[in-house]
């Protein structure tokens, strides 16, 4: 998970119950069904203990072992390689191979002492994360310095300073601090910058992965990221006079290709048009994201036995895709224009395996943006990443929101699995199909404390957790790639169903704030805008069956697009 933007207010969202209107139709319980029996979780758990294990980055080791695992387990479910391409048979995979602009890099070793002092201020060891990416190597021995603290590193407080053979500590980011001491003679950098999300005043030993710009390998230095505990203590020495440390980094820089895993599971009337599910290998945690991984390949293992015996029968394509965060989904859109049209949802898993019990970390759908994005209120909380109020003409109404929500408030209700939901704030792989005008959601959890940290272990994981997210993301994908005309029309009713609540809940949320002396004609506009986001949203339903939408169809939504206008004219005018 790629986040850019941080705000302090936790998640405190909506624990939707189950209504009778949204249980599915006998065709969704079969999978539901289906799903519970054939998906192993076990298998799942196994694949994450597989890639968390290896320190990930697009093109290095652990990033392209971790691609050869799941297309064994592609392989060994039935995936042939394409040879003529997609359409040689009903489960196919390829690997794509591509030249990286960029260096890759990998860490191998390090250590930090204070010189004089028998027990290391980190190792990496039992720090993973500490040694900050495309830092080059010291010489085998190490390099012994005299360390001097820089405040926040920033280039206004080193101006005009020698930092000739010296080592640097600073209390911000590693890149800034690392760039602007090396330009002052420094041998190397320590730094220390950690989110209060992550508590690090109780997880004193937990450190945020972070990297530095990479130049070239001649002029290349190295950076240490530091810990609560490890910056505390170098400080505590600092106050008492000068400290001398010697820091040891051994890693790998070099040229080598990006590789992007794609399957495909054919389908039968529609194969053109398709359900992409995406789950990014990069990123060295567990949750974050070998959960993703491990989850996406025991759901395309699981699609492929349904399908070998016909409990299963797609029309439409499922896709699964696995590769580099963002980049690999973006080019998977943008590289093919014709297979681009044929895309109908986008659908990524990442950090999907929580032990929320452990991590504190919620499951959440991030909504494709609604007007709950512009105004965030009553049950609707952004997660502590936050994000911008959005536009009215940034606005995606579609019914992928409510039917996803749907189908795991379908699972919550059968296991008490707690769902909720956030407005749209950006960062994943859902993005790519955002922007390309596809519809596109996030299956994720936050708040985690141990979030980008190397306390994000495989004890952190539940596969139990996994379980309920693949079933609710493939029984979503299997009821589109099947859905007929009976579908389509009980899909429909479903969302005029939650379009009505919503309407409902915005308009008492609005009668409170004119009640408070908020603007009246503010908050009509917000029920206006709420009731043609779902209009919108019923319209785009027509492409819902597998084939051209009948009679029965068009008439449902013209049916559902009346009570659902005539509801929010009744509700604007008792304003």
């Amino acid at each position: 998970m790629t986040r850019f933007m941080t705000l302090s207010f936790s998640v405190i969202l909506l624990h939707f119950a189950m209504p009778v209107w949204a249980q599915p139709a006998a065709r969704e319980k079969k999978y539901f069904k289906l799903l519970e029996k054939t998906f192993d979780e076990q298998q799942a758990y196994k694949t994450v203990w597989f890639v968390e294990q290896r320190w990930r980055l697009a093109g290095n080791s652990g990033f392209n072992e971790s691609i050869y695992e799941v297309e064994k387990i592609l392989q060994q479910a039935g995936y042939v390689k394409e040879t003529n391409g997609e359409a040689a048979a009903t489960l196919t995979y390829r690997i794509e191979r591509r030249p990286m602009k960029h260096a890759t890099w990998e860490p191998v070793d390090a250590s930090l002492y204070i010189v004089g002092e028998k027990e290391p201020v980190l190792q990496f060891k039992t720090n993973r994360n500490m040694i900050a990416m495309y830092s080059a190597s010291t010489p085998a021995e190490g390099i012994t310095a005299e360390l001097v603290y820089i405040g926040k590193g920033t280039a206004k407080e080193l101006e005009g300073k020698d930092l000739s053979g010296k080592i640097v500590m600073a209390e911000g980011g590693i890149g800034g601090a690392y760039n602007n001491a090396i330009k002052n003679g420094a041998l190397g950098a320590l730094a220390y910058s950690m989110p209060k999300y992550n508590q690090p005043e109780k997880n004193i030993h937990s450190i945020q992965f972070q990297g530095i710009g990479y130049t070239d390998s001649l002029r290349q230095k190295w950076g240490i990221l530091l810990s609560y505990a490890a910056k505390e203590r170098l400080k505590t020495a600092l106050a008492k006079g000068t400290v001398t440390v010697k820091v040891v980094v051994n890693t790998k820089i070099y040229t080598s290709e990006e590789l992007t895993l794609v399957a495909n599971v054919r389908g039968k009337k529609r194969p053109d048009e398709r359900f992409v599910f995406s789950a990014h290998v990069q990123e060295p945690g567990a949750n974050d994201n070998a959960s993703g991984v491990g989850a996406l390949a025991e759901m395309a293992r699981t699609t492929a036995l349904l399908v070998k015996k016909k409990k299963v029968v797609p029309q439409r394509t499922l896709t699964f895709l696995w590769g580099d965060e963002i980049v690999s989904t973006r080019r998977y859109i943008r590289d093919d224009s014709i297979r681009a049209k044929g895309i109908k949802w986008g659908l990524s898993l990442d950090m999907v395996g929580e032990d929320i019990q452990k991590t504190g970390g919620t499951f959440l759908i991030e909504k494709m943006p609604d007007p709950s994005a512009i105004w965030t209120r009553g049950n609707e909380k952004h997660s502590e990443w936050g994000g911008s109020p959005l536009s009215e003409a940034e606005m995606f109404p579609h019914y992928f929101n409510d039917l996803l929500l749907n189908r795991c408030l379908f699972e919550a209700a059968n296991t008490g699995w707690v769902v909720r939901t956030n407005p749209f704030e950006g960062g994943s792989d859902h993005t790519p199909f955002l922007a390309a005008k596809i519809p596109g959601l996030l299956m994720w959890h936050f708040t985690d404390v141990y979030y980008h940290t190397d306390a994000d272990r495989l004890e952190m994981v539940s596969p139990a957790e996994m379980k309920h997210v693949a079933k609710s993301a493939l029984a979503t994908a299997f009821l589109l790639a099947t859905a007929d005309d009976r579908t389509a029309v009980a899909l429909i009713k479903e969302l005029t169903r939650n379009a009505l609540q919503r309407l409902q809940t915005e308009f008492e949320l609005s009668k409170k704030a004119v009640q408070a002396g908020e603007d009246k004609a503010k908050e009509q506009h917000i029920l206006e805008v709420w009731g043609n986001w779902y209009v919108k949203a019923v319209n785009a339903a027509i492409d819902i069956p597998a084939r051209e939408a009948g009679k029965t169809v068009q008439q449902a939504i013209e049916k559902a697009k009346q009570q659902i206008q005539q509801q929010t004219t009744t509700y604007i005018s008792q304003l």
